[in-house]
């Protein structure tokens, strides 16, 4: 599974993006890009980091994206055989699909009732928490850095020490008093 395409990635590597890219699609990196579709305009899963966040150890399933890309591969040529597509040898079966087939096919995946169903919803969400959270980054640097996801989602900046403070209640009111016994720091006494 380690063959690198022409770009130098491995085909591991354009598997697990092609996979991120279909649950949070961006906009192509450079033209020729087969692996980020081009489906949305803006950064994708991809660009906020999701194969970072894959192989982070704490995530619990580094060990096994060797077998989620050749599940993938399996049922991206399943897929293709059953649809009639021609394959593309030059890309890894799964990339080599249009972006509304590999949408069609993480669909099934992780639909109600299918036996794999777990699995695919916990990759899917970890390529969202890339997007979302940049979990696999501690957040103030994320943010310096301009990490595309909570840049794209207008993540505010802390205060100048570090620490986030809301002036404004999110509802625009307070939603209950605050305990007489609550220290100035907000915790309970």
């Amino acid at each position: 599974m380690e063959t690198a395409d022409p770009g130098g990635r491995s085909r591991r590597t354009m598997t697990l993006e092609a996979f991120a890219d279909t649950i949070v699609p961006g906009e192509k990196r450079f033209p020729g890009d087969r692996t980020v579709a081009g489906a949305a305009p803006g950064p994708g899963a991809v660009e906020a980091g999701a194969l970072e966040l894959l192989e982070t150890p704490a995530t619990g399933v580094t060990d096994g994206l060797d077998g989620y890309c050749e599940a993938l591969d399996e049922h991206a040529t399943a897929y293709a055989e059953q649809h009639g597509l021609k394959p593309d040898d030059s890309v890894p079966p799964f990339v080599a699909l249009d972006f509304e087939d590999r949408t069609a096919i993480v669909r099934w995946l992780t639909s109600p009732g299918h036996p794999e169903k777990d699995l695919w919803v916990l990759l899917a969400l970890f390529c969202n928490m890339a997007f979302d959270t940049g979990a696999h980054l501690h957040t103030t640097e994320a943010i310096a850095a301009g990490h595309p996801g909570l840049a794209t989602m207008g993540f505010s900046s802390p205060d100048d020490d570090g620490l986030w403070r809301f002036p404004d209640f999110s509802y625009r009111r307070e939603l209950a008093p605050r305990h007489p016994n609550t220290t100035s720091t907000g915790s309970p006494a």
